[in-house]
């Protein structure tokens, strides 16, 4: 019970003002609740315990998803429940959204998953954490992690080091999920050894890629030429994610690779596409407001 209401009832005041017409008494091990939306709140209740049956730690953002999950008729305890690996540190990494479910699930079984959605929603994390386990497992030999340096002119020349010097800034954001996926010092390991290769995506031209788990980070940043260039990488026993969101486009003229790609790739056999939104963003609460600003924003326009 105490798992359940938080500290000093704080998780239980979250529901009290998400469920204002439902009443919640507690006494002892026994909830009562009365009022318009009581079948709703019994749920969240249920959803609450199977949740915390499964090892995991209610707070106020797990309480706070739950809430929203049940409202829109989901099962928070069945989407929360699938876990992808676990880091040095013992976090277990899974999916927080049913958006995020369904992008884990469409990498698991299909040989190219497109996912597309704004900052925060996961999209690189989650496939970085799937490309670890895949390696883990050894269902690939290597992790090949890219995006475009969109900047890769003027600017970067004024950058001091040799190529990958410069082009490591862009590289960094998928550092950050490798390495805490793997422990700094075995990532770079793995790196120094080609097991794990992080490159920009001009490095790939040329190249077939076989029994690889490849990643590309930052897609709507590709022209339609680069994004034919990479899919066409891809060799036997390998798996791509392309990650991207089409609301921050950098390139010139707006020709990104990424317009329009489902008209042409739908019909494909094991290609997948797959919307992440707003709900599916699991940054500081904040970082949702401004999604859905910027959504509303646009709509508007």
């Amino acid at each position: 019970m105490a798992d359940l209401l938080g500290d000093r009832d704080e998780l239980l005041r979250l529901i009290e003002e998400s469920f204002k017409e439902t009443s919640i008494h507690v006494r002892g091990n026994q909830i009562t609740i009365d009022g318009k939306e009581k079948d709703c709140v019994t749920k969240v209740f249920n959803e609450l315990l199977a949740i915390a049956a499964q090892g995991q730690t209610l707070d106020r953002e797990n309480v706070g998803r739950a809430i929203e999950m049940v409202l829109e008729d989901l099962s928070p305890s069945h989407i929360l429940d699938t876990e992808i690996l676990k880091t040095p540190q013992g976090r277990l990494v899974r999916p927080k959204t049913q958006g995020q479910k369904n992008y884990v699930d469409a990498i698991k079984t299909n040989t190219v998953t497109f996912g597309i959605g704004p900052a925060g929603t996961g999209k690189s994390y989650l496939a970085v954490a799937l490309a670890v386990k895949a390696l883990q497992e050894k269902q690939v030999a290597r992790i090949v992690l890219t995006r475009p340096a969109v900047e890769a002119g003027e600017r970067l020349g004024f950058l001091p080091g040799d190529l990958m010097a410069k082009v490591d800034p862009y590289l960094r954001p998928l550092y950050d999920a490798l390495f805490e996926m793997l422990e700094p010092e075995g990532a770079q390991k793995l790196i120094d050894r080609t097991v794990v290769e992080v490159a920009p995506l001009a490095f790939m031209r040329g190249r077939t890629l076989n029994s690889s788990f490849i990643i590309l980070d930052e897609a709507q940043n590709t022209t339609p030429e680069q994004m034919k260039m990479f899919l066409t990488r891809i060799g036997f026993n390998s798996k791509a994610v392309i990650t991207g969101d089409v609301t921050q486009i950098d390139v010139v003229n707006n020709r990104s690779g990424l317009l329009g790609l489902e008209d042409i790739l739908g019909g494909v056999n094991d290609v997948s596409f797959v919307k992440l939104g707003n709900k599916d963003v699991v940054r500081a609460p904040i970082v949702k407001d401004i999604v859905a600003a910027y959504e509303r924003s646009s709509h508007a326009r």
